[in-house]
């Protein structure tokens, strides 16, 4: 149920929409309250105070009210902490905002992963040459154990079969995760499967994945792109697809 008023209140944005000649819709992500939409009036004014604030991939701090679908932008102020992040690694942080955009409803807090994300944008604006494939691996995979979609990784899912620890397993839209032959060019083994579970068991789970597994989140770039596509219900994700035609030109 929407509340009255909401004051200072933890926020990404996540999308904006023109809503008049002066005023914006905007989709934000925030700490208590989920995915929220609200509306930004006069935030198109050169004067507006909103303008030069209501940025994507910042942490922000809300104040809204009103107790319709789209709530009413009272006061937004920058609270600092990291620079934009650029080039591909601002690429980036839009797809983890599609991604939330898609696959989050509205009204449905997710505390826990409102900090990973946090961390995820934090590591993109880090500059750290690997940041950018951890903080994509590490936050589909918690997104998705958040919301549901994650099988355990510490079992074949059809089966519930303890995993071997020198077998292959592959994980897979349908079907979850499964025994494959060991040349599998996707598979993982029983025992690096069931590292990476025991890291999103962490209470930090995006510190103990880039510190335990971060070789690992890199081979899963294609696994969970299917993943991604499959529940999302779409062949590919825009932004996913912006990245790839840009590495072509």
């Amino acid at each position: 149920m929407a509340t009255q008023r909401i004051a200072d209140e933890p926020a990404y944005v996540l999308h904006r929409y023109d809503w008049s000649e002066t005023s914006l819709i905007l989709e934000v992500f925030t700490r208590h309250h989920g995915r929220v939409a609200v509306v930004a009036k006069g935030a198109k004014r050169p004067s507006s105070s909103f303008r030069p604030v209501l940025l994507p991939l910042q942490p922000l701090s809300l104040t809204f009210g009103g107790d319709g679908d789209i709530r009413t932008l009272k006061s937004a102020e920058w609270v600092g902490g990291h620079v934009m992040p650029t080039g591909e690694a601002l690429l980036s942080g839009y797809y983890l905002n599609e991604l939330l955009m898609r696959l989050l409803v509205r009204d449905d807090a997710h505390a826990h992963l409102f900090e990973v994300y946090a961390a995820a944008v934090r590591l993109l604006a880090s500059g750290e040459p690997s940041a950018l494939q951890w903080a994509l691996r590490g936050f589909e995979l918690i997104l998705l154990k958040d919301i549901g979609l994650l099988p355990a990784l510490n079992a074949q899912t059809l089966t519930l079969k303890s995993l071997g620890d020198d077998e292959h397993y592959a994980l897979v839209p349908e079907a979850g995760l499964q025994w494959v032959p060991a040349d599998d060019r996707h598979a993982l083994t029983g025992r690096q499967w069931l590292a990476l579970q025991a890291a999103l068991d962490d209470v930090h789970p995006m510190t103990a994945l880039v510190r335990d597994c971060g070789d690992l989140l890199i081979q899963l770039q294609r696994p969970m792109r299917l993943m991604l596509n499959y529940h999302c219900g779409v062949g590919a994700l825009r932004t996913r697809q912006m990245m790839l035609d840009l590495q072509t030109l």
